[in-house]
């Protein structure tokens, strides 16, 4: 009767675990960015540690701060890269790579695996059957030099989620409208799995924006049972299925919960008629359709980050977007150098540069607000990123959160526009 997390806890542990054990578990991926790396690193000198224990199963990516923003931030790059080295650690992602949760969906995550990270969006994991969790960087130190680590195993929390999304209204409004609903610590410490005809209706894109913010709930792990849409990316990415046993090729099965599982909590939602969504300044569970913010003064757009910052984003953007102008400035970022290729080969980049979007290198970029896209004081944001506490993009800001969609509508009409009623024509891809 073990849930999914039951399941990928006992096989990583070695030992049958039930929510509420502690286990000490192998680590089957380790992330650590430019943000977090230089921390884990101090930390794994200080302990006294020499190698580490897998080089092939650490995963280092430069997308906090990339290109480098001044002296300081090059000097800590060089460290890591020199560190990267002498390790032999071959997975390093440099400038302009990508953000790790979009490199590690991409390239690594496999159902059943337990991902950890140095960053709390590592929850981004689960849209391909993982348990992926945030950790810090001491933790990670200690992930690196072991290759283990501590857990307590989640209670588990089921969602199923029916009705077909309607036009203009996507996998963010959803995942919004969950959040508003569930509240921003509604899931602390727990697993969620989702279920239902429209979970089973996403894309794997779609399913990386509603796991991505699982941690804004809260939650520890956030997982969609794998499917044939997972079997096809990761055999697109050059995995395998491996008969029926549904063996991605790399030693790694995938895990579903037990008929007779049992869960913490059991809820229901039909978004059949689902406006979309924004969640407003500060809190991320601050959620309201979008009609009740509509004509609200924006300053700038930021289509991107680990949450929206793919293929299907931008797209879904560009359709908008293609043969009118932006009356905001209107900032985009790719969430990797295969997405930024693949908006280039499709004409979509050329349709965002027309309409007037600024396109920046593939990392993290406004969502940080440490040196691209930063508010002035009083200044307003629409973001189709995950956070909009005070300081995000700048200590004076105001940032709405919002579907790609939405902010595509938003940047043609300076103000908080509703996309159904901008273009209505267009379906979602």
């Amino acid at each position: 009767m073990p849930t999914i997390s039951e399941k990928i806890m006992s096989r990583a542990a070695g030992a049958d675990a039930r929510a509420g054990d502690f286990v000490l578990a192998d680590i089957d991926c380790a992330m650590a960015h430019d943000g977090t790396s230089v921390l884990a690193v101090k930390a794994f000198t200080e302990m006294g540690a020499d190698r580490v224990w897998d080089p092939d199963r650490i995963v280092i990516p430069f997308d906090h701060i990339v290109p480098s923003n001044k002296e300081t931030t090059s000097v800590l790059h060089r460290k890591i890269r020199e560190w990267v080295g002498r390790q032999g650690i071959k997975n390093f992602f440099d400038i302009g790579d990508g953000i790790c949760h979009q490199i590690v969906s991409e390239r690594f995550a496999r159902p059943g695996m337990l991902i950890v990270g140095a960053d709390s969006h590592s929850c981004t994991y689960g849209a391909l059957g993982a348990f992926g969790t945030g950790i810090g960087a001491t933790e990670m130190a200690e992930v690196f030099a072991s290759g283990k680590l501590w857990f307590r195993v989640p209670q588990s929390i089921r969602i199923t989620v029916d009705g077909a999304l309607p036009d203009m209204v996507s996998a963010k409004d959803m995942t919004l409208h969950l959040i508003g609903k569930i509240g921003a610590g509604g899931a602390t410490y727990k697993a969620i799995e989702y279920y239902g005809k429209t979970i089973d209706d996403l894309s794997i894109s779609g399913r990386m924006t509603l796991c991505n913010m699982g941690v804004e709930m809260g939650a520890k792990a956030s997982i969609v049972p794998p499917d044939d849409a997972t079997f096809d990316f990761i055999g697109r990415r050059g995995s395998e299925r491996n008969g029926e046993s549904k063996d991605d090729g790399d030693g790694y099965s995938s895990v579903y919960a037990d008929p007779d599982a049992v869960y913490s909590g059991e809820l229901f939602f039909d978004v059949s008629d689902l406006p979309p969504q924004v969640a407003t300044p500060h809190a991320v569970d601050n959620v309201q359709p979008v009609d009740e913010v509509e004509g609200t003064h924006i300053d700038q757009v930021f289509i991107g980050s680990c949450t929206n910052g793919r293929f299907e984003d931008l797209k879904a953007a560009a359709d908008i977007l293609d043969g009118k102008k932006v009356c905001v400035r209107t900032v985009v970022a790719p969430a990797s150098r295969s997405v930024l290729l693949q908006a280039v080969r499709a004409g979509v980049v050329e349709t965002l540069l027309s309409a007037g979007a600024v396109i920046l290198p593939p990392g993290c970029g406004p969502c940080l607000g440490a040196h691209q896209g930063v508010l002035g004081e009083g200044e307003v944001c629409l973001s189709t990123a995950n956070r909009n506490f005070k300081g995000r993009m700048g200590t004076g800001g105001f940032i709405y959160l919002a579907s790609p969609e939405t902010a595509a509508a938003t940047a043609l009409a300076g103000e908080i526009a509703d996309p159904r009623e901008i273009f209505t024509s267009v379906k979602r891809p």
